[in-house]
């Protein structure tokens, strides 16, 4: 599907970027990975092979896109796709009930999560825009961006950004569908990713995912269960598709969950 295709995945190096990745490069694609941890990138490279280059730093640095886009058309020979992963829990920080949150907690989220992710949007629009080809950017939301769970989800600077996240993609695609940039946002639910270990090793929690996710017998999700939305709006099957946020899931947005 991605064959040819060089993708820059910010926040590939580990969890749903690095399962991407991986798919991405068994689809055809050669890719650039970028996370914080050089650790990470180093494994994450020797993991994906010959068709991968990791590079460390931060998301929310405003060089950091740029460099990796850089290169992406230096070392991989061209620029086709963004896909940022990148991201976090702002809740060590201070995020959580709107009476609670502290102001560094609701700005460290919003960096961590939209910061971060407008920068690396505006580095492949301007590329985009100079190369004149066009080219795909997906972006990582969350169904708590659409969806509140109040009694074990309720950090409501992180929805705000998830949500933001969805305003933003939908308002950019809008303006930059003339150049032929298409910008769509995946939104999963609970997925089994570091950051999500504090449900994870909660048993009640699982309890309530497992009638709120009842898709496979109600479970976690696996970050593989997103790689194939991600194929598709990385390819050019998704060639006529822009401004759309696509939630997987589990059925997490039409079920009721039991406590």
């Amino acid at each position: 599907m991605l064959k040819d295709k060089k993708i820059v995945v910010i926040g590939g190096t580990t969890g749903l970027g690095l399962s991407a990745s991986k798919a991405f490069v068994k689809n055809g694609a050669k890719v650039v990975v970028v996370g914080r941890n050089p650790e990470s990138c180093v494994a994450a490279e020797i993991e994906l092979g010959d068709n991968a280059i990791a590079m460390s730093g931060d998301a929310a640095n405003p060089g950091t896109a740029t460099r990796a886009i850089e290169m992406a058309l230096t070392d991989l020979g061209g620029f086709d796709g963004l896909y940022h992963v990148a991201g976090g829990s702002g809740r060590k920080y201070g995020d959580g009930p709107l009476h609670e949150i502290s102001l560094e907690g609701w700005n460290k989220t919003f960096e961590l999560n939209l910061t971060s992710l407008m920068l690396s949007n505006q580095a492949a629009v301007r590329k985009f825009i100079e190369l004149g080809t066009g080219g795909s950017i997906l972006n990582m939301g969350s169904v708590l961006g659409v969806s509140p769970s109040p009694r074990y989800f309720s950090t409501h600077a992180y929805a705000a950004t998830k949500s933001a996240i969805i305003g933003f993609s939908k308002s950019i695609a809008a303006y930059y569908a003339p150049y032929n940039i298409r910008v769509n946002v995946l939104a999963p639910a609970l997925v089994e990713t570091p950051m999500s270990q504090r449900a994870s090793k909660d048993e009640v929690i699982m309890g309530f995912v497992k009638t709120k996710q009842p898709l496979d017998g109600g479970r976690n999700g696996q970050a593989a269960d997103l790689d194939g939305a991600a194929l598709y709006f990385m390819s050019d099957a998704s060639g006529f598709t822009t401004g759309q946020a696509l939630l997987v899931d589990g059925g997490w947005s039409v079920s009721e969950g039991q406590y």
